[in-house]
């Protein structure tokens, strides 16, 4: 009886130090607040750094400004003595040498935009066939495959994305979308450049040589197309069914590729008795740049995506350096890593992926942050607006790691922890830089506010963001890490995903 009663207790002494909170995790916690998050998110998301896209100037600007953040914190630069980490970019663009509707010579990017991929085409057509808005009751059953189309632009850009990427798969040569408003910023959206990690994985997949490009113009350069049918566009847009149209198109086009840097940039803290383990802590610094149509304000600020993370993540580094500069340091290293290129694909965490500084099989656990400075559209109404967070990936890969976090939760934070966006249907977990590390075997936990009306627009502005709100979000993240570098295991990797 007294062996099973002394059993008992232990039992209860272990779970009584299971579930007790830490005092000196509670007091670096403090640095993690308001005024702290506010300061670094009001600079990366100024109009000052352009919106921070990768390969530009203001993503440059970042990158500087980070390591130089990190450097004030003493925290080791692990790159031959640098915070960066050069990430070398392909940037591919599609430039149309020539196009020519019935002798008239158009000029790229002034007349037309045009979108598209693939090796080097020339296309020279003398019909095509109008197809109206592009819908599948239009169509029905209409072959236009290898043919070029003429389809109207009209409604929100969702509908029109639904419709144009419908007529693509019915595998058209070419089509050329009229834009009803016909104004030259209207259009310039489809310029641009795609870009890839040299030698990465999009890099390697051979160019897709049966997508189609899509040509989009305004009214006026519709009536040159037009000149040889006697018709206007307004004319035939104010007629029913589909209609094979004289006119002579010639189109080359072709990929130009260059090389491009950009920067990862890290900060490195040693542990101690575990120090050949890392935790890491991401959030990607990089947003979707200029904005060329938006009249006065010309800057996507991406006050949420992501500088809300990145400003998290630059106060977890300083709670946690500050608790070694006061003797209480983690057992495991931290690598503190703010990532470039999300927006373009995940680029700056797939080059970290085939370039670790450090070994994945060392990496015990990934805590990737991002946006979590507002109320997603699941909350705006809910009484937990201000006290909630979607946690993605904890359980895909070790249920340890997931039992670590709720018990942080539990312990401090107390916020409510949401798993929608966790489900295996759901697509979240493919979207942010934490997926490199789990393909690479590395559990993971993504944190995140859900999107909301601003997501990818102007008005991604630092004056919507909760800055308690998004330090109370960063806090969770910060207790969970602590317990990663001082428990005496690592997480167990105990799931097949």
């Amino acid at each position: 009886m007294k062996k099973q009663l002394s059993a008992l207790l232990l039992l209860i002494v272990i779970s009584i130090q299971c579930f007790a909170q830490d005092p000196a995790a509670q007091k670096y916690a403090s640095e993690i607040n308001a005024k702290r998050t506010k300061k670094h998110l009001q600079v990366l998301a100024s109009d000052k750094f352009e919106g921070r896209e990768t390969g530009k100037h203001g993503a440059e600007m970042s990158a500087k400004y980070l390591a130089h953040e990190f450097k004030k914190l003493k925290l080791i630069a692990p790159i031959k003595g640098s915070y960066l980490q050069d990430v070398e970019l392909i940037e591919t663009s599609i430039v149309v040498n020539s196009f020519e509707v019935n002798g008239n010579k158009l000029e790229y990017k002034t007349d037309f935009s045009f979108s598209g991929s693939g090796e080097a085409k020339i296309i020279h057509a003398n019909e095509l066939t109008f197809i109206g808005l592009g819908t599948e009751a239009e169509l029905k059953n209409t072959n236009i495959e290898d043919k070029v189309v003429l389809m109207r632009q009209e409604g929100d850009a969702a509908g029109f994305a639904r419709r144009l990427n419908f007529v693509k798969s019915k595998k058209p040569e070419l089509i050329i979308t009229i834009n009803v408003a016909g104004t030259k910023q209207q259009h310039s959206h489809l310029s641009g450049a795609s870009l890839s990690v040299k030698d990465g994985i999009r890099e390697s997949i051979p160019m897709r040589e049966n997508t189609p490009g899509v040509i989009q113009t305004g009214t006026e350069i519709a009536d040159k197309i037009l000149s040889s049918s006697g018709k206007t566009f307004r004319e035939l847009n104010a007629s029913d069914g589909l209609q094979i149209i004289k006119a002579e198109i010639k189109l080359n086009y072709a990929p130009v590729k260059r090389a491009l840097k950009s920067s990862n940039v890290l900060g490195f803290l040693e542990g101690s008795d575990l120090k050949d383990e890392l935790l890491v802590y991401t959030a990607h610094y990089d947003h979707i740049g200029l904005n060329p149509d938006g009249g006065k304000d010309k800057v996507f600020n991406g006050a949420d995506d992501d500088a809300s993370g990145t400003s998290g993540v630059l106060a977890i580094a300083r709670a946690f350096a500050k608790a070694k500069e006061n003797g209480n340091g983690p057992r495991r290293s931290i690598l503190f890593m703010l990532l470039t290129g999300e927006e373009k694909n995940l680029l700056g965490s797939e080059y970290y992926a085939l370039n670790p500084v450090f070994p994945f099989a060392k990496t015990i656990t990934n805590l990737n942050i991002d946006m979590i400075g507002r109320i997603g559209k699941e909350y705006q109404s809910s009484p937990d607006s201000t006290n909630y967070c979607f946690l993605v990936g904890a359980d895909r890969l070790s249920t340890d790691l997931h039992k670590i976090s709720e018990n942080a939760n539990a312990l401090y934070t107390k916020i409510k922890i949401d798993y929608k966006h966790n489900a295996p249907e759901d697509q979240i977990y493919y979207w942010s830089d934490h997926y490199n590390f789990a393909k690479n075997g590395v559990p993971v936990i993504f944190y995140y506010n859900g999107k909301h009306d601003d997501y990818h627009k102007g008005s991604d502005e630092i004056s919507k963001i909760n800055f308690e709100l998004l330090s109370k979000r960063a806090q969770l993240a910060y207790y969970t890490g602590w317990d990663l570098v001082m428990r005496d295991k690592r997480p167990v990797v105990d799931v097949k995903d």
